[in-house]
């Protein structure tokens, strides 16, 4: 089967940051098939990163090597890892990145690249996407192991978790984890933690939301209504037709919203 490495990163595409890593790995191995997630992360966005990579790795085929670089550390004492988790492999800065696979997946295993001969020659400190992160991806692809990289460790750098918190009354308290370009406010809500969605409502920055929808454009509630929809992720969003949540809920990520009956 033909290897697939993904890029996930905040270079942007005016640069020539993109095609330097893509070269890197054609070199190495000419017969990979590279995918490009996305390379419009905000910079130095690592909650941004993780969440992104979170939505989407398990839509590739077992085995894929994803290669995801947000890394405001470059050229500092921060690890460059291997994660390996749920029959994929993650690469990339020990900087929280790999927070949201590491909860889900059950078993993962992490390790610290030092094997340098997988590295190019002298390194940039500026540029270890296309100089460490690059070639190791591209090693992966040709068969190489996780544990001919380097060491395994067991202390990752971690985000804080997803997990929603549990308050008096029956109430949950989530927050924003996401405004994705249409507005739409994704919070760390799930179906777990709400069931049921007859009867709920939502409050967020003094807004209280009580209208659930089956999709975006259903017709029943009034012009720009705020309705709560279960977004493709899995996630609660925050939405309203044709309009941007997040604007008019003054939201942005972080902030509480609170599930009640």
């Amino acid at each position: 089967m033909k290897s697939v490495v993904t890029l996930l990163t905040d270079f942007g595409t005016a640069d020539y940051f993109v095609g330097a890593v893509k070269g890197v790995i054609l070199t190495i191995n000419p017969h990979v098939s590279i995918v490009d997630i996305t390379h419009e992360i905000p910079p130095q966005d690592i909650e941004a990163g993780a969440f992104t990579l979170l939505t989407c790795y398990r839509d590739f085929p077992a085995g894929t090597i994803h290669m995801t670089i947000v890394d405001p550390g470059v050229g500092s004492t921060r690890r460059p890892i291997v994660v390996s988790a749920g029959s994929h492999y993650f690469v990339g800065p020990d900087n929280g990145l790999f927070s949201y696979v590491l909860d889900r997946e059950p078993s993962p295993q992490t390790f610290h690249v030092t094997a340098r001969e997988y590295f190019r020659e002298e390194p940039s400190s500026t540029f270890h996407g296309r100089d460490i992160f690059a070639p190791v991806a591209a090693a992966l692809s040709k068969g190489v192991k996780p544990d001919q990289l380097g060491p395994q460790i067991e202390n990752e750098v971690r985000l804080p978790l997803l997990l929603p918190a549990k308050r008096p009354e029956g109430k949950v308290e989530g927050r924003i984890i996401h405004i994705d370009r249409f507005g739409n406010c994704i919070t760390n809500l799930t179906r777990a933690d709400l069931p049921e969605t007859e009867g709920k409502t939502l409050l967020i920055n003094g807004t209280v939301i009580k209208a659930f929808r089956q999709f975006y454009a259903d017709e029943d509630g009034s012009e720009n209504q705020i309705f709560a929809i279960w977004g493709s992720a899995g996630f609660l969003e925050l939405s309203v037709s044709g309009a941007s949540a997040a604007k008019l809920l003054h939201a942005k990520r972080g902030d509480s919203v609170i599930a009640s009956a």
